[in-house]
């Protein structure tokens, strides 16, 4: 294939199949804990990251990867101790991160706001070989967390009373999600843009939703979305040259519009089958949950 001929888009591909499976895996955790837009707030915080990258002459990619860790850990600190003032604090954070970053890329040398354009909205070209090794790191980190601790992370995201009775460490486990939604909008920002991440955290989820009736279910399929449209919107982007970050969150989008056409007469058919279970006094029936996404 033409598209593998090219070193760079072999790059750009890597790192798109790693989005792919990395978004929607930490996705599904803030989607059950209602969190849909933390990938949004820390990506605004991330650009701080980018631009002390480019004034340190650090790489921006560990750069930003730290400055959202701190984000996100002060993201979750404002929600157990904010009640009042919370989100006027997340607000400043959000905003104030956005700001930081436009202040340190003009301030470096040769520095403009044209170089933040490829971290914003996702460049193919600029996918570096220190990118695809920062990326490939970070994106282990991800699935080892958000498989190999899904049970505990999905019981805190559920009901996090219930989890603290059952004796898990319910704050420690919240601040790890935070963590590692931090380091997915890093593993992201090259391929899809720090403005465009959420999406890509949220839509996939929202898509498999509309298909499942189980946690492990709606896991394998949104990563499977997130995979393919990542893909189809990086080799879009390379023959019909047009941005990489854009075309993945069309398509994901696409993909939930066209899942929720075709679960419609499904789920016509569960209310029906629950109506008819319901007038004739079955409890199985009747206990069937009402969230797509409600059991391990």
């Amino acid at each position: 294939m033409e598209i593998l001929e090219y070193a760079f888009m072999q790059r750009a591909l890597l790192a798109a199949v790693l989005v792919g499976i990395t978004a929607p895996a930490v996705g599904i955790y803030l989607v059950q804990r209602r969190q849909a837009l933390m990938g949004d707030g820390i990506g605004h915080v991330a650009m701080t990251g980018v631009g002390l990258g480019f004034l340190l002459s650090a790489s921006p990619v560990w750069m930003a990867t730290a400055v959202a860790i701190v984000g996100a850990v002060v993201m979750e600190l404002i929600r157990w101790y904010g009640k009042t003032r919370g989100d006027i604090a997340l607000a400043m954070l959000f905003y104030g991160g956005m700001a930081g970053g436009v202040m340190f890329i003009n301030l470096a040398p040769g520095g403009s706001n044209a170089n933040l354009q490829s971290y914003l909205f996702g460049s193919l070209s600029t996918v570096s070989e220190e990118d695809v090794t920062a990326i490939c790191l970070l994106a282990a980190f991800v699935v080892l967390v958000t498989v190999g601790l899904r049970r505990q992370l999905f019981a805190v995201s559920q009901d996090e009373e219930f989890a603290r009775v059952t004796g898990l460490p319910v704050r420690a486990l919240n601040l790890l999600t935070a963590v590692t939604a931090a380091v997915t909008v890093t593993v992201a920002m090259r391929v899809v843009g720090l403005l465009l991440v959420s999406a890509l955290m949220v839509v996939p989820v929202a898509a498999a939703q509309q298909l499942t009736r189980s946690f492990a279910a709606t896991f394998a399929i949104s990563v499977a979305i997130g995979i393919a449209v990542t893909i189809g919107g990086t080799a879009t982007s390379y023959y019909q040259d047009v941005p990489p970050g854009a075309t993945i969150v069309l398509l994901t989008i696409g993909v939930f519009i066209a899942l929720t056409v075709l679960a419609t007469p499904l789920a016509r058919r569960r209310a029906r089958a629950k109506a008819a279970a319901e007038a004739a006094g079955d409890p199985a029936e009747c206990s069937v949950p009402a969230q797509p996404v409600a059991r391990t």
